[in-house]
């Protein structure tokens, strides 16, 4: 990258920020695709060089298409139109059908991108008998979005078809004005607040398998839904997006009998009329708290989540890395690990580009389900998506949560949901749950807990030589005023203590889903001889001093001791010089997630690898983090993507 081709140069937006840390996260481990990838159909008479032209003129028309990233910082480079030959290729294929799009679209976004040298975006032109008939686009997350890749496809269809319009284009430098530091501190506190109320993983008791391993994904398709969707969407006067997630929190109620959660919603922010054609990375995830009251009609369910959805977007503008580490912070110290109930996301651009297939036209619903059990999912993911008549409802789901058939279920009662709300039926909230929770759980103040996986993970640590968990009485230990809790009766060899217990418990949250750290432990130590009385539980020693939470044990702060920890340690004060303590997570140590890529590079230099950046995030503890390191071998790549 030559600093002559540079034209401007600034900070990644708050929304950059995630996705510029996220390409660090080993792809198999992330979140969001990257890159992303879609396809446009080329309109006759156009030819390759035609193709060529017009993705030209997109590039020198959107900054975000010649802009590249710094590695250790969140800092963007925009660069001259021509600083970089275009990155197009040619494919010949005997036929050009939906199954060969398809295939050669997955191809495409396999193919890692580096955006801190090259351009983030890819294209292929798919040729049949030598003629043009569609465009792959593949682009990285860091630099376009989902809705700007719509957008990026859509102006290529026009260039093509000589239909282009000259537009006003905002760019992302161009926003950065824009943002509010106070606004953002005060979005973090918000939100802060009310993920620590919320329910965690209240669909995990109600169905699924033991194992909790596969995957499901399915698509449904109705065209009959969308008629429905439309004339319920009118009579509540709410756009078709907020009568869907309506719909799945009104079963969610239904399902579990919670009332309280939190709907993990991605949004465009492209509320401006201006910001709707620009490619930048503007779209994120914002928690979105549904209160949902018993016997409530679904006008009201749905008034309560646009009230909520409402007051989620305005506090869409925070700062990712402060706020992610700060809850991790939270939970480490609450003992849980915070999983939305519902990821739901929203496809409302027109799709009038694609080519035409098999799965487009009106007709019965067509899906198709596939268990993976590799690829296990903590979360009830819904993507909602409206093309040409057509509702289209794509879940993803862990069996632990839904196995197949229930996952198969749940559009087709969505879809028989909207059928009677647009038969004039008011579907009210029910006063308890449809189906009885699944054996094995309990419903703890923090959200669904599975006794046996905490067994499991308590089991795991040295010297535990047996171990129960059962759910503690309220006010068992003094004071009736205490909630209900977990209590661990462990036998264990001499010298291990409840606070090493705890904190193994605390190091491996979100290893298995419905693990939260027990409130009382009492330790039985291993004799041969007759053993003592068992005592009744006692509360755990809470810290002392403002902001320490409850619940976590005080434990003295541990110096590094070995190589690895003292190099970890010393990454770590470099990057927030102060006093390191390898019994606490990177999250107490005030470290965020725009300082891990640092943090990977520091470590790298000095001779370490063996943890990849999403770990970093966790509620590992320093020391549980430098025992995974291992030293580096030459020549290692620093973590993250390769590029070609």
């Amino acid at each position: 990258m030559s600093p002559a081709t540079t034209t401007r140069i600034g900070p990644l937006t708050w929304v950059q920020q995630w996705h510029w840390y996220e390409r660090t996260v080993p792809p198999a481990r992330r979140v969001n695709p990257t890159p992303l990838a879609d396809h446009c159909h080329v309109p006759p008479p156009a030819t390759v060089a035609d193709v060529h032209a017009a993705l030209a003129a997109l590039t020198a028309r959107h900054e975000a298409l010649r802009t590249t990233v710094d590695p250790l910082l969140p800092v963007q480079h925009v660069h001259r139109p021509d600083w970089a030959p275009l990155p197009v290729d040619l494919l010949d294929l005997p036929v050009v059908d939906a199954a060969a799009l398809e295939a050669a679209t997955e191809e495409l976004a396999a193919r890692p991108i580096d955006p801190e040298r090259n351009p983030p975006w890819y294209a292929r032109v798919l040729l049949e008998a030598g003629r043009p008939r569609a465009v792959l686009l593949a682009a990285h997350h860091v630099l376009v979005d989902g809705w700007g890749l719509a957008v990026l496809l859509d102006r290529l269809h026009a260039e093509l078809r000589g239909a282009a319009r000259e537009e006003a284009v905002v760019h992302p430098l161009d926003t950065l004005a824009a943002q509010s530091p106070d606004r953002a501190r005060a979005a973090e506190r918000e939100w802060l607040r009310r993920l620590a109320g919320n329910p965690t993983g209240v669909l995990a008791p109600f169905g699924g398998t033991a194992d909790g391993a596969g995957r499901h994904r399915l698509q449904y398709r109705s065209a009959q839904a969308y008629r429905d969707l439309d004339r319920v969407a009118r009579r509540h006067r709410a756009s078709p997006e907020t009568v869907v997630l309506a719909a799945l929190a009104h079963e969610v109620a239904a399902r579990t009998g919670e009332l309280r959660f939190l709907a993990s919603v991605v949004v465009s922010n492209r509320a401006r009329v201006a910001l709707r054609g620009s490619i930048g990375v503007r779209a994120l995830t914002v928690p979105v708290q549904i209160d949902l009251r018993p016997g409530a009609a679904f006008g009201e369910v749905v008034a309560s989540v646009a009230a909520a959805s409402a007051a989620a977007y305005r506090h869409g503008q925070w700062r990712p890395a402060e706020l992610v580490a700060a809850q991790a912070r939270s939970d480490r110290r609450r003992g849980i690990v915070t999983v939305p109930t519902i990821e739901y996301n929203c496809y409302s651009w027109p799709r009038d580009y694609l080519v035409p297939g098999h799965l487009t036209a009106p007709g019965p619903a067509a899906g198709w389900i596939r268990s993976a059990p590799d690829e296990p999912c903590d979360t009830l993911y819904v993507d909602l998506a409206l093309d040409a008549g057509i509702l289209a409802l794509d879940v993803t789901v862990g069996d632990h949560l839904l196995d197949a058939g229930q996952a198969a279920a749940l559009p087709p009662r969505l879809c028989g949901l909207l059928r009677a709300l647009a038969g004039g039926a008011a579907c009210p909230v029910p006063d308890r749950p449809r189906t009885p929770p699944a054996a094995g759980w309990w419903r703890s103040p923090q959200g669904w807990v599975r006794p046996a996986a905490v067994e499991e993970v308590l089991r795991g640590h040295p010297g535990v030589l047996d171990v129960t968990v059962t759910p503690g009485a309220e006010g068992d230990a003094g004071g009736a005023d205490r909630e209900p809790h977990l209590v661990a009766r462990a036998r264990t060899a001499r010298g291990i203590t409840a606070d090493d217990l705890h904190r193994h418990v605390l190091d491996r949250l979100g290893d298995l889903p419905g693990v939260a750290a027990p409130g009382r432990y009492l330790l039985i130590p291993h004799t041969p001889r007759r053993p003592p009385a068992l005592p009744r539980p006692q509360p755990l020693p809470r810290p002392a001093g403002p902001g320490t939470g409850t619940g976590t044990p005080w434990a003295p702060p541990r110096p590094p001791a070995t190589d690895a920890e003292r190099a970890l340690a010393a990454a770590v004060g470099a990057v927030t010089p102060g006093t390191v303590d390898l019994n606490r997570c990177l999250a107490d140590h005030r470290v965020t997630l725009v300082a891990v890529p640092r943090l990977l590079a520091l470590l790298d230099r000095a001779g370490f690898t063996g943890i990849g950046a999403d770990e970093l995030t966790g509620t590992a503890s320093l020391g549980r983090l430098a025992a995974a390191l291992e030293p580096l071998p030459s020549r290692a790549p620093r973590g993250g993507e390769t590029p070609p």
